[in-house]
């Protein structure tokens, strides 16, 4: 079984993934450094290619993760919009979102300093109603997750959270 994080960029899935695979005694995979290891760097893969092309690698690497052993996986944040992700996702084990309001998103966003290629170049009120919008667009499928965390606090305390709410500790 796996335990797949979901939620929006800078929501913490992968710091948070660490210490829940540490604390559940598995492996921890970011699907993002995976991604990179077949393409190269995200950002000017997806400047050169295109989102499409790079959500088709994205589904394709998702798929392979699914299939080999159980892990704690860290999505990208817009990984369970696309085609049938989600119910793959479902079906392979436990999905939880980390759920992180946007006053909170924001402030981390622009500390990780624009590279995000969803997000590239965008400052100031560009920035915050981009990320709105596409909260607004992806938080209906982020609620179909099995389970959802309040995601603002330090990420050995919200790796614990999962932990009991999987009844997995």
């Amino acid at each position: 079984m796996h335990v797949q994080l979901i939620g929006f960029m800078c929501a913490g899935k992968s710091r948070v993934g660490r210490d829940l695979g540490l604390l559940l005694g598995m492996p921890f995979i970011d699907l993002d450094r995976v991604i990179e290891q077949r393409v190269g760097p995200i950002k000017p893969f997806f400047e050169r290619e295109g989102e499409e092309a790079f959500r088709t690698v994205e589904a394709e690497v998702l798929q392979d993760l699914l299939a080999g052993p159980a892990s704690v996986i860290a999505t990208g944040g817009g990984t369970p919009m696309e085609g049938d992700n989600l119910g793959r996702m479902i079906e392979a084990g436990k999905v939880v979102w980390l759920d992180v309001p946007v006053d909170v998103l924001i402030p981390r966003i622009e500390r990780a300093g624009g590279d995000r290629p969803l997000l590239a170049g965008l400052k100031g009120d560009a920035l915050r109603d981009r990320v709105r919008s596409m909260l607004e667009q992806r938080t209906p499928i982020y609620q179909k997750a099995q389970h959802r965390i309040e995601a603002t606090g330090p990420p050995h305390g919200i790796a614990e959270r999962i932990a009991q709410v999987l009844q997995l500790k």
